[in-house]
């Protein structure tokens, strides 16, 4: 649920209660229009569905916890509202797509789309909570909701009607023991915001004089949601059976119903958002209020006032991206992650940082499927479809026992021609929907704890694409997974880096390439967001390469390099060598021409030993260098080549050297233990081959 922007008309508690005032504001209250509709009907909800409110405390007191097996023993004893509900939903949902219908055939349905729109909006707030939140989750794709539903729906993430303030002010009261005069000095006489699970109040506390949003639970809201998610865990079932589904839906169902039921327990609210604080809190430019747990229970939640606006009206790319990165922290460091991220529950504060708002929906994704994940994405910008085929199995969306050659054919077919246009072109819906007939053919499975994450991905670029149509997430979010690869010190990860890198024994330098060059574009600062990584100072790449690789973090990746290195100079000695000898060899007359000693791996590491001198030197591959080697020369590459790799790897050099003495202390020292270090492994090696000379 989302806060008021604005400050609201107050009432006053002086230190005489039975003298109270009320002052206006002469800014205009964002949901006025909220409190007018107020005035002009009876909460809609109430009105329609009251008849789901008539549980015993008994009951209710029992539907703390999601138990679908409770509820349906509960609902068992009360079989005439179970079909009066059965009956309402049916009558009201047959009526608008009769309604659609009809259009259809009297050729109006242009005409009539606004119309529809309203009406559907108007539907959903009648049968309740349940409903909203479905409207709520798809009114974040603007890629897939026509804009006259997406402007109807997106009022459903914080204009729903609100309930009397009679019954909030008396649940306040209630709930947390004291006079509503007693706890705050100041309250809103109308709620600022007003969701579909709860209602928010602007209030002083008296002690402490801060100011806070007091959110209050809506009268009835979990009888209402139980028996809805009986009736959608029914027809889940129904829907997989007749449409022969490979998702378990009843499943998504219950993980979705989980996430609902612990939403409703403000209790739980505050703990997500003193724990979401405690991570995340501490990111530049993120903003996570600070919760009042003394002042809070099950039904009412008080929390630090935040003003701003929302993310999706301003179109701050920075603040998208800052959310990104947000998002990446979330899902792959932490495991723990706002699972409900719509427009409502997003701000850009008036001092330009992203507001994160209601805590109730959050997932747990664990270290071992948030490492399959990224290695996932690994092999998919990698086209590496035979090892994601893999990753599906470890992730659960497919059976251990399918064929797994088969998979990889279909995956290469389907997201070839989506993988060719760079991952900064990848979309996250497109992914999804590319997939859609090779996960039937194949049984694809979406796992229940997997629900969540989609979700939570598919609102991000929703959002994003609000602001820029062409924004893909999972575009932003490599970088991060691309700097976490090359940085984490997992055993799993570390051994997925090695297998990306290495084919057969053989060093694949340009997924090396890749992977740094993304990761350099792993970034948050306002400055550099709006430039591209590409278009940025050598020097800057230069140093940040350097104090990579040089660092802790960079041990495994600066193990990698400097073997290779060890393979390319020892490489270079002996093609130098070889000029050499074939140089003086020309010089005497009748001497028959040298043979060389360079082998096609010796080629392989000089090529290798250039382009990681231009990564490490802040510059792109040069594209008139192909690496081919030509035939008929004395030693598989003609002596212009040679002097060219030879020139090129000090000029590529210097740009190194000059900034060493802009490094920071420690990796100057660690790049002194290198020569030293390189010095060994020539040594081994020349050793090495020596011994294969001479006995094999």
């Amino acid at each position: 649920m989302s806060i008021l922007f604005s400050p609201p008309p107050i009432i006053s508690f002086p230190a005489n209660p039975k003298n109270l005032s009320l002052f206006h504001n002469p800014k205009p209250v964002e949901l006025s229009r909220v409190a007018t509709a107020a005035a002009r009907e009876v909460d809609t909800f109430t009105e329609k569905s009251s008849y789901l409110f008539e549980l015993s405390a008994t009951d209710a007191d029992s539907l703390v916890d999601y138990d679908l097996k409770k509820i349906a023993s509960i609902y068992k004893k009360k079989p005439l509202i179970l079909l009066r509900r059965l009956f309402q939903i049916g009558t009201t949902f047959g009526w608008w797509f009769g309604s659609r219908y009809v259009d259809q055939l009297m050729e109006r349905s242009d005409q009539m789309f606004q119309v529809r729109a309203a009406e559907l909006r108007k539907i959903l707030v009648e049968l309740g909570p349940a409903y909203i939140k479905i409207a709520q989750a798809v009114s974040s794709r603007p890629d897939l909701i026509p804009p006259s539903y997406l402007d109807e729906l997106s009022l459903l993430q914080d204009r729903i009607t609100p309930f009397s303030n009679e019954a909030a002010f008396n649940t306040i009261e209630q709930e947390l023991g004291s006079p509503i005069d007693e706890l705050f000095s100041e309250i809103s006489p109308e709620p600022v915001a007003a969701a579909s699970l709860g209602q928010v109040y602007q209030a002083r506390l008296r002690q402490s004089r801060q100011v806070v949003a007091v959110k209050v639970q809506r009268p009835g809201v979990q009888a209402a949601i139980s028996l809805d998610i009986l009736i959608l865990h029914f027809v889940a079932g129904l829907i997989k059976i007749a449409g022969k589904f490979n998702t378990d839906l009843q499943a998504v169902v219950d993980e979705w119903a989980s996430s609902l039921f612990r939403e409703l327990d403000y209790k739980k609210e505050a703990n997500n958002g003193l724990k979401f604080r405690q991570l995340y809190g501490g990111l530049p430019d993120v903003l996570v209020p600070y919760m009042y747990a003394e002042k809070t229970t099950r039904k009412v939640l008080t929390m630090q006032w935040v003003e701003g606006e929302r993310l999706s009206e301003v179109k701050d790319l920075y603040l998208i991206e800052v959310g990104v990165y947000c998002s990446f922290s979330q899902l792959l460091e932490n495991g723990f992650y706002h699972a409900d991220p719509h427009p409502g529950n997003l701000f850009r504060t008036y001092d330009g940082k992203l507001a994160y708002i209601d805590f109730g929906m959050m997932g747990e994704f664990k270290e071992e499927l948030r490492e399959g994940f990224i290695e996932a994405c690994l092999h998919l910008v990698n086209r590496d479809f035979d090892a994601l085929a893999k990753d599906f199995v470890t992730l659960g969306f497919l059976p251990p026992t399918v064929e797994k050659e088969a998979v990889t054919k279909a995956l290469t077919g389907v997201l070839q021609n989506a993988v060719s246009k760079g991952v900064q072109n990848i979309s996250f819906g497109d992914l999804i929907g590319n997939l859609g007939t090779t996960m039937y053919k194949f049984k694809f499975q979406i796992p229940s704890y997997f629900s969540l994450v989609i979700r939570s991905l598919a609102v991000l670029e929703g959002i994003a694409i609000g602001a820029d149509p062409n924004y893909k997430v999972l575009g932003s979010t490599y970088p991060w997974i691309a700097k976490k690869v090359l940085t984490d010190s997992s055993p799993k990860l570390k051994a997925s880096l090695e297998a990306l890198l290495y084919k057969e024994g053989v060093f694949r330098i340009d997924r090396l390439e890749s992977l740094v060059t993304e990761s350099l574009r792993a970034r948050t600062d306002k400055a550099l967001v709006k430039k591209q990584t590409e278009d940025r100072d050598s020097r800057v790449i230069i140093k940040e390469v350097l104090s990579f690789t040089l660092t802790e973090k960079g041990t495994f990746v600066r193990e990698i390099m400097v073997q290779e290195f060890a393979k390319g100079l020892d490489a270079l000695g002996l093609a130098t060598l070889d000029s050499f000898t074939s140089a003086v060899a020309t010089s005497i007359p009748f001497a028959s021409s040298s043979v060389s000693s360079l082998t096609e791996e010796d080629i392989i590491n000089l090529r290798t030993f250039q382009r990681l001198m231009l990564l490490l030197s802040g510059h792109q591959r040069r594209e008139s260098f192909n690496g081919e080697v030509k035939e008929g020369s004395p030693y598989a590459t003609e002596e212009t080549p040679l002097v060219f790799y030879q020139l090129a790897s000090v000029q590529d050099i210097l740009p190194i050297l000059s900034v060493i003495p802009e490094l920071p202390p420690e990796v100057q020292q660690q790049l002194l233990l290198l020569p030293g270090d390189l010095a060994g492994r020539l040594i081994s090696r020349s050793i090495a081959r020596t011994i294969r000379r001479i006995f094999l």
